[in-house]
Formats: structure tokens, sequence, C-alpha cells
């Protein structure tokens, strides 16, 4: 598959879009915001006015949207890409969505001939630039091997989660519980940590190096204790929204998250408060100004 479209150009679509461009592919592009496909098709790429257009002669197409409701008008809506794919052609959804309505694509891009594989990635901005994403695929094995060259244009780790339509999306709920916890805990820590009368700074120096270090404590922490909340290199909404898919994926299992639920008030809160655009690592002023969860109980 070397023509491919890719719709949903914003702060991660457009550097994974650019490294399938500079992999060699054939690429159409389309965006909501015509200026944000401008410096895809100064590179080569070719522009498209709607999704349809962009997808015209594609083998692929790759969504990465902000939510199943605008996949699925990328898809079906006036213009929508499905109608423009020709029989055998793959979608493939990057964004994170959640495992039923990716079901409930496949099952709609079935009765076109057109087949599906989900494939939300992890990794942030910085390495979606460097095509250093993790990328967790659920779908046809066979299709999943017709994709991987595009995929790991995109992504340094690509993993085949499971055969069917969801089990990436499954897995990566799994990976965003983790991740939206594990930040809400560091905004917790260093906040905590100034209310003991320590320096956060200096806290945060000294147990990044021991057990409790992790990742989002060195990734997130260093944001939040340089202040580094504008501009977002992950905005707050993006846990309400994630950490929402969590909890309704379980609840239909009837599984209890007591600690994602807890992190997802937090994020809920945060949103409130006007930070929803900024960054995630903003969490740390929902405790610095005394208003998680345990405030209003």
């Amino acid at each position: 598959m070397r023509n491919l479209a890719f719709v949903g150009l914003g702060a991660m679509g457009a550097p994974m879009a650019q490294c399938l461009l500079s992999a060699g592919f054939g690429l159409g592009v389309f965006d909501v915001r015509e200026e944000s496909s401008r410096p895809l098709v100064e590179k080569g790429a070719r522009g498209a006015a709607t999704p349809g257009e962009a997808a015209e002669n594609a083998d692929a197409l790759f969504l990465m949207v902000v939510n199943a409701e605008q996949a699925e008008a990328a898809l079906f809506g006036e213009n929508g890409a499905a109608g423009a794919l020709a029989p055998g052609a793959a979608v493939v959804v990057m964004s994170t969505v959640g495992p039923e309505p990716i079901r409930k694509l496949d099952a709609y891009l079935s009765e076109r001939n057109l087949r599906l594989l989900d494939a939300p990635v992890s990794g942030g901005v910085a390495r979606a630039e460097r095509g250093d994403l993790l990328i967790m695929a659920g779908g046809p094995q066979d299709l999943f091997g017709e994709l991987r060259p595009a995929l790991e244009a995109m992504g340094s780790t690509v993993v085949h989660c499971g055969p069917a339509a969801g089990d990436g999306q499954a897995v990566k709920l799994v990976n965003q519980l983790l991740c939206g916890v594990h930040i809400a805990a560091a905004g917790e820590a260093l906040a905590y940590a100034e209310a003991l009368g320590l320096d956060p700074e200096s806290v945060y120096e000294t147990i990044r190096h021991g057990a409790a270090g992790s990742f989002m404590l060195e990734d997130r922490g260093r944001r939040m204790l340089d202040r580094q909340f504008l501009p977002a290199k992950s905005a707050m909404d993006i846990f309400v929204k994630d950490m929402g898919l969590v909890r309704e994926a379980a609840g239909e299992r009837g599984f209890a998250t007591p600690l994602s639920d807890v992190a997802h008030q937090l994020y809920e809160k945060g949103s409130s408060l006007g930070f929803g655009g900024e960054d995630d690592s903003g969490i740390l002023r929902v405790f610095e100004e005394g208003m998680g969860p345990s405030q209003e109980t």
C-alpha cells in the first residue's frame, strides 16, 4: 500500500502525516483547518477540500481526529471518505475512541467492503515528530501485515494486539488508565511536598532516581515545576475524554476503577477551572488550589 490519505492534522496528526510523506508514500491530506494542510502540501502532499477528495485513489485512509463522532463524520458524512475508497481499501483509525465505537465503525465499513484496523498511538508530539510512537493495532493479521510499512514510518514500536477490531483500543485504554493516574499522582505528590514545607524541586530531583521514579514523573513533573502549561503538549481535555472512555468500558463489564474515577474527577475539575486547553501537567494547580475531589465530598 503506497497511496495513502490522512485526515486530521492536529498536534499529533500533522507530524504523523509528515513521517508518511518523508518515507515516500503518496499522500492526500485533509483537515477542517485548511492552514493545517498547507505545510504538508508544500512538501509534496496532495491537498484536499473534503475527506472524500483526500481518499480518492487511496489504498488506505488514516484517521487522527478527536473522537468517534468526528471519525464517523469523516467517513460517512457529506463528502465522506468511505464513499471515495475502492472496495478492499483499508481504514486505519489512530484516534483514541474506545473499543465499542470501533466495532460499530467496523460493521459499517464491512457493509461497504472496506477493511478496518484500529491503531491508536502513545508517545506525544515530540515522539510523533521523530516517528517514534508506540502503535497498538487491532484487526486481522493479514491487514496488519499490509499496513505495517506505513505504521513503522510513524512508530518505532508497532504491536499487533489482537485479531479483532477494538483490540488496539482496549490496550490503549489500559495505557491511558496508567498515564492518567500517574500524571494525577505526580501532581498530588509535588503539591504534597510543598504542603510539607519542602522544596518541590529538591524532592523531584531526589525521588526521580528511586523506586517512585517513572516516565510520567520525569516528563510531567518537570513541566509542573517549570509551570510549562502553555502551549499544551498534551491538553488536559484529552484526559477528560480518555479517562471517561476508560470508565465507560469498565462499566460495560462491571469492573470497578476507583483510581481512574478519582483521576477523571480531577481532570474534569481542572477543565472546569479553565485549564482544559492547557497542558495536562496543569493538574498540579487543582491540588495547589485545594480543589481535589476530597474537598467536594
